[in-house]
């Protein structure tokens, strides 16, 4: 080194320590106690200051590099279809599941085979939920235990819940933290690799200025390894495993081990719903009187480039949980995105304070590379989000709305809607609803209806959108406030959709036909089964509330994790134990089971409800054991929930995910969402309205195979998928079964048939007029006003969902349900057309309606 530039170096360090006196202090007290504390005043200091965010509702995006990341995200949007953030994406795989049996299976699979990280984002996490049925004999496909084998193995695994208002909702969010925090305490192979964020803060002294009481994070996603990744309707929680038949009973007197659903897994909330949880015998259905509520559903799997971009969703809403919630919490690391770094770090609200708090950690773990997403397979698909400020600290996305509308628009030939809700408007004029998914189905029943076209809107929903009991009592109120507004979206008032379409000279009674789905089926309780209670001394109530007891005790009973933390839903630490209560509920349990081996062998099926499906005989073949009047009590019904959130239109284009139709789910700044939106580039021969059509594989074969189990021409499932292609992960070696074996796939081929459509529905009018002959089950169009219902119900002392005319012959039953083929069943639009539904009050008013709506 030359004199000349030692002389520079003293000089330098001079300067610098003239700028900065005290550098070599606060060097030598970093990494000190004294360092700590000074840390911990300014971090304290932050947390005071978020009370001035009460005056400030864009403080999120006030100053100048939000604003600059604002302004870049919006520069991304607009240059992609629908204003989406995220880019159409070539040569995805993807699969479709219907129904919970085939979706939770192949999730099963898929987490088992997980190497480095999992993202999971959910509404409602159940840890005790059995991905395989029956659960006694799959108790190592409980979801918490395939969690804890990856944690253990070594796999990072990252889940974010949604953290509900206790007063309003049950999921218990608390249950799934502590559950899931303590599968692997400290000391073990798994611990800190499992970590569970809720949001939002309902903490008025942490996050005044932040705190959402209305709206929920209603996401459903899965991502593993970033090389597959799971999006759509089916939240991982109690109730929604089902298959094709969609069972309603669970009675099993020759062995409770045979169980499908256990404990608060079976449920119906029309008849209690999900509530004091902290006392789960409170909301204990007893199995021997009721049926569960079914649950329809679709999901797709995918593996291929938008695998991307739903983990840089969830990328997104981690980093904005942790600046929101977790800032000064060590327990939670900031994630970095490979392809998000650098300049382009805060589009995944990644932060970098002057005193961080956590690591920043970047995923994924192993090169993008290495997850081979490119050229995958065949889909043409985008993601597209509600999201906002609150949500994920951007602004407002509404990007599903804005993809229904404009494939909705642009429909030439059908549209097909399944959907939890149907609450929308044609314009301006219907405050407090304003997503405009209604205005589009009217411009394209319009436009058919000039051009002479033949043009059908075939809307799926639940017959009753909530879970009230009665709708006649005050307690449904809410629920009959959705039906309200559903009503009046579809065919009540000028601005409905019928009548918007009705003033341009269109009949939309030629175009928009809307449908229900019910099912029925009948309790397994001959006499045998009564002497077996009666010789044992044991309900079989307390029969199933040991078989829960047994095989999902930490639901039941309560959880500590791995920080001390317990479920205050489930009592007090020591009311969790119940030990003695535990070892009565097994002894009783036994008692019931050996009187069982010593009377007679029941001979009956457990279910029939798959006599609604194909190749099952006819239901009045099964035998009954006692008298017939018997089997009368015993038959029941039930709505079965459509939950899906799936539109299909001319068999080309699909969009599923967790996306209701409503203002909660499509305007962007309410409940968080997440969809996708596909279209296949494979094309496989057709047939459109007689003529020949080049249709999407993905669009075609998904819609064919649900027309073909509403119609029930598919066959019942069991319970076991192992050989099932349907239940496995997206992959070349696991294509969709499309049932094309036998002649209903070239059946419903053509979706505007006459042939099929007469088909539809005539199955649609015969259960209709069947369940209500049968059951009086409602809604039904007969109830025009309260009047009418207390007569229309059944008297008191009939369980609801069972046979009404109680002295029916029994073999007249039998005749008339071997007539109900499938769930099909219309929607009675003249429902309570003649009464105010809901009335404005403390439930229903200007401040509440945005909730229902």
């Amino acid at each position: 080194m030359s004199q000349t530039e030692a002389q520079d170096g003293h000089h330098s360090h001079l300067a610098d320590k003239l700028k900065h006196p005290f550098q070599e202090l606060k060097d030598k007290l970093k990494d000190t106690h004294i360092h700590d504390i000074k840390i911990g005043l300014i971090n304290k200091k932050h947390q005071v200051g978020k009370f001035g965010n009460l005056f400030n509702p864009q403080h999120r995006h006030d100053e100048d590099h939000e604003k600059a990341c604002d302004e870049k995200r919006t520069r991304i949007a607009e240059g992609h279809r629908f204003k989406s953030y995220f880019p159409e994406r070539e040569g995805n795989l993807i699969k479709w599941y219907v129904d919970g049996r085939d979706y939770f299976w192949a999730v099963s699979v898929a987490l088992e085979q997980a190497k480095e990280t999992i993202y999971i984002a959910d509404w409602w996490l159940s840890p005790e939920l059995f991905l395989r049925r029956p659960p006694s004999y799959n108790q190592e496909w409980r979801l918490d235990a395939i969690l804890k084998r990856r944690a253990e193995a070594g796999v990072k695994i990252y889940v974010i819940v949604y953290r509900e208002v206790e007063a309003a909702i049950t999921c218990n969010s608390e249950h799934t933290k502590h559950a899931l925090q303590g599968l692997c305490p400290k000391g073990s192979p798994g611990y800190g690799n499992i970590k569970v964020m809720r949001h939002p803060d309902h903490n008025v002294l942490e996050n005044a200025a932040d705190m959402t009481f209305y709206w929920a994070h209603h996401e459903k996603l899965l991502v593993i390894d970033y090389a597959m990744a799971f999006i759509g309707g089916l939240d991982m929680c109690f109730g929604r495993w089902d298959n094709h038949q969609h069972a309603l009973t669970d009675v099993h007197p020759e062995g409770v081990a045979n169980e499908v659903w256990p404990g608060q897994d079976f449920n119906n909330n029309r008849v209690m719903d999900f509530k004091d949880v902290q006392d789960w015998k409170q909301n204990e259905l007893s199995k021997a009187e009721y049926g569960r509520m079914p649950w329809h559903d679709v999901a797709m799997g995918l593996i291929g480039p938008c695998v991307y971009d739903i983990a840089e969703h969830f990328v997104l809403r981690w980093n904005f949980v942790k600046r929101d919630k977790y800032k000064r919490d060590d327990r939670f690391d900031w994630i970095t995105l490979r392809g998000r770094q650098g300049e382009d770090e805060d589009l995944v609200g990644v932060q970098r304070p002057k005193h961080p708090v956590g690591d920043y950690i970047l995923h994924p773990l192993t090169p993008l590379e290495t997850k081979s997403l490119e050229s995958r397979g065949s889909v043409h698909a985008q993601i597209v989000r509600s999201s906002a400020d609150w949500s994920s600290g951007i602004l407002r996305d509404r990007t599903i709305q804005n993809a229904y509308t404009e494939v909705i628009r642009n429909a030439q030939h059908y549209v097909y809607i399944e959907n939890q809700f149907f609450i929308t408007a044609t314009g301006d004029q219907q405050s407090p609803v304003h997503n405009l998914i209604g205005k589009a189905i009217v411009d394209a029943c319009v436009r058919a209806g000039r051009e002479g076209r033949k043009f059908r809107v075939i809307i799926i929903i639940p017959a009753v959108p909530g879970f009230a009991g009665d709708l006649r009592e005050d307690a449904a109120i809410g629920t009959r406030a959705i039906m309200d507004y559903q009503y009046k979206s579809i065919c009540r008032g000028e601005h409905s959709i019928f009548e918007q379409i009705r003033a341009q000279g269109v009949d939309p009674t030629d175009h928009i036909f809307i449908f229900n789905l019910r099912s029925y089926d009948r309790l397994d309780k001959p006499p045998s089964f009564q002497k077996q209670e009666d010789e044992s001394g044991v309900k079989y109530q307390e029969v199933q509330r040991a078989q829960a007891e047994e095989i999902m005790g930490s639901g039941i009973h309560g959880s500590a994790d791995a920080e001390g933390g317990r479920d205050k839903h489930m009592g007090r630490a020591e009311e969790q134990k119940e030990s003695k209560e535990v070892e009565h509920s097994a002894q009783a349990k036994r008692r019931f089971e050996e009187a069982y081996q010593d009377g007679e062998s029941s001979k009956i099926a457990p279910s029939v409800a798959h006599h609604a499906m194909a190749g099952t005989g006819k239901l009045s073949d099964e035998p009954w054991e006692g008298e017939p009047e018997d089997e009368v009590h015993n038959w029941i019904q039930e709505e079965l929930y459509i939950h899906a959130k799936l539109l299909i239109v001319d068999d080309r284009i699909v969009i599923c995910g967790s996306s209701n139709l409503n203002d909660r789910s499509q305007e962007g700044h309410h409940d968080s969402e997440l969809s996708i939106v596909m279209e296949d580039t494979e094309m496989i021969e057709s047939t459109m309205d007689g003529q020949p059509f080049e249709a999407g594989k993905h669009a075609a074969t998904l819609r064919r195979y649900l027309w073909r189990e509403h119609l029930g021409l598919l066959p019942p499932q069991d319970h076991d998928a192992s050989g099932d292609p349907n239940a496995q992960p997206p992959g070349e070696d696991s294509p969709n079964d499309i049932w094309d074996r036998d002649d209903s796939y070239k059946f419903v081929e053509d979706p505007m048939s006459d042939e099929l459509w007469e088909q539809w529905t005539t199955n649609a009018t015969t259960n209709t007029e069947t369940f209500r002959h049968l059951f009086h089950a409602d809604p039904d169009d007969h109830i025009k006003n309260f009047n009418d219902y207390d007569i229309f119900l059944p008297p008191k002392g009939v369980k609801p969902g069972h046979i009404f005319d109680r002295y029916l012959p029994a073999d007249d039953v039998r005749k008339k349900l071997d007539q109900i083929k499938g769930h099909l069943v219309w929607m009675p639009l003249d429902y309570l057309k003649d009464t105010n539904m809901a009335e404005t009050g403390l439930q229903v008013n200007a401040w509440t309606e945005s909730v229902y709506t």
